[in-house]
């Protein structure tokens, strides 16, 4: 198995375990039937959400690194970060 498959099914098995957890927090929510309880979980996945988004986007990254030179990955780099501020 290649690298880049290896770091494909990573990327691939994140992004299926976060909608797992979305869709586990939405039945819990509705179990539970109370807006407070609701929006302590929806606190929780506020804190899931942007570490998945950083382990796929670090995962994509090592794997195109030969890819593409310095100064681009270095532009993507910064473009996560302005993702972040701007979200704050």
């Amino acid at each position: 198995m290649t690298t880049e498959f290896r770091i494909l099914i990573t990327m691939a098995l994140l992004r299926l375990l976060a909608g797992t957890i979305e869709i586990t927090a939405g039945l819990l929510m509705l179990k539970f039937g109370k807006v407070q309880t609701a929006l302590k979980i929806n606190g929780a996945l506020g804190l899931i959400g942007p570490i998945i988004l950083t382990l796929v986007g670090t995962l994509g990254l090592i794997g195109i690194r030969y890819q593409l030179s310095w100064s681009r990955l270095v532009l993507t780099a910064l473009g996560v970060i302005f993702i972040f501020l701007g979200t704050r």
